[in-house]
């Protein structure tokens, strides 16, 4: 029989083929079908090795968490529901393979950068607070490596990591502070190199070359991206960059840390597998956290809240301090500034960033809180802060007008000229 074509039923046109009979038709869906279940079973498989793998890699600090739970009661409150505050400590240990290329191991370690991060309830901006390390401070008695404890004493704050490590530091900025830390996260020098170089480099912008022999730095003027080793000594110089004071080096690690965001936030990184999963095994792999951190999915929550945050709002400063009286080589915080910037973040309330003046001038100005208390010590004024309501007295209403968002000096991660 054929068809109108007058081609016989069961054939194609020519150059075609038959039609595969019933069975066969059905045996070729069948080991379609095998294969696409195959293949999503091997996805999973290779998905969940990976989740695994990262989510292995986080180091659990069961320590901090049990001395944290013993002082439980001493602790702040935590007074904004929704915000989160994570201590972030960069310690200069010389133990393990990673760091021991950077000084021979003593069994110790301090504090070579602690950041205080600020992430309000709406995660609209982020606020990141350096403490010196060498801020004098009062030290609660700390529990040591070797099962001791220490006194409480007034010391320069980066003691407190060497004498009781994490648990230690976050309870000295509790009580200076009066902020609740909810998590804390701990990387070495091993670690910092990792990350930098997961992401292919930072760049930051030099008007001067550096050549540091001591930390092993070598740059020439102008824009650089930084791998690992280089971005670790660019961090950690003092003496060949600025002034060589502690407060430069604060100043450029947060310029790096403004460019490390915006390298993360971009989409060569995020949406770059290549670039992605090197970072995450770095990150993981490098971090010492608390338990509510310590799991892939904590560390992703974390930065889901910050990825979208504007460059121009992901604001850095440092804690409000003076030369301490009694030692002109340390410092002690600057009242009553430091207790204003304490009481904004502990309230999730905002505040302002700029940069600090050049130079002093002669003309009256509005001036950021910070800047106008170094002028009033400098003056011999009694160094109250400045009225936020101008001509009227403390504690008169102010119903016309809000109070002004107070200003600190600081800097943001969308700075983009060369420092």
């Amino acid at each position: 029989m054929r068809d109108s074509a007058g081609i016989p039923d069961g054939t194609e046109a020519a150059g075609g083929s038959a039609k595969p009979p019933n069975g066969r038709r059905r045996r070729l869906l069948r080991w379609t079908g095998i294969g696409a279940c195959l293949f999503v079973v091997a996805g999973a498989a290779g998905g969940w090795w990976v989740y695994s793998k990262l989510d292995g890699n986080i180091t659990e600090d069961t320590s901090a968490a049990a001395e944290l739970r013993r002082y439980d009661r001493e602790r702040p409150v935590h007074l904004a529901g929704g915000a989160q505050n994570i201590l972030l400590i960069g310690s200069d240990s010389r133990s393990g393979k990673d760091n021991s290329r950077y000084g021979q191991d003593e069994g110790t370690q301090r504090s070579d950068t602690t950041i205080l991060l600020h992430l309000p309830a709406d995660r609209t901006s982020l606020t990141a607070v350096s403490i010196p390390r060498d801020l004098m401070t009062e030290i609660p008695g700390c529990l040591k490596p070797d099962g001791n404890r220490t006194r409480e004493q007034f010391a320069q704050f980066n003691w407190a990591f060497e004498w009781g490590g994490a648990a230690c530091t976050i309870r000295t900025v509790e009580a200076m502070t009066g902020i609740r830390v909810d998590h804390h996260m701990v990387v070495d020098f091993g670690g910092f190199t990792k990350m930098v170089d997961a992401i292919g480099g930072v760049e930051v912008c030099l008007k001067r070359p550096v050549d540091d022999p001591e930390a092993k730095l070598k740059l020439s003027a102008g824009r650089q991206t930084l791998e690992g080793e280089q971005a670790l000594g660019f961090v950690r110089a003092r003496y060949s960059l600025g002034n060589g004071s502690d407060t430069e080096r604060m100043e450029r690690q947060q310029l790096f840390l403004g460019s490390l965001v915006k390298k993360v936030q971009s989409n060569g990184v995020l949406l770059n597998p290549g670039k992605l999963y090197p970072l995450l095994d770095a990150a993981t792999s490098s971090v010492t956290t608390d338990p509510g951190l310590a799991s892939l999915r904590g560390l992703y929550e974390l930065v889901r809240g910050v990825r979208d945050i504007p460059t121009d709002q992901i604001k850095f400063l440092t804690v409000p301090r003076r030369p301490y009286h009694a030692d002109a080589n340390r410092d002690e915080l600057r009242e009553p500034d430091a207790s204003q910037l304490f009481q904004r973040l502990r309230a999730d309330e905002p505040l302002s960033i700029a940069p600090p003046e050049p130079t002093p001038r002669s003309t009256p100005r509005s001036t950021p809180q910070s800047d106008q208390a170094d002028r009033a010590a400098e003056s011999g004024a009694d160094g109250k802060a400045p009225s936020t309501a101008p001509g009227k007295a403390d504690g008169e209403g102010t119903a016309d007008a809000p109070a002004p968002v107070p200003t600190f000096t600081g800097t943001t991660a969308g700075v983009a000229d060369c420092r």
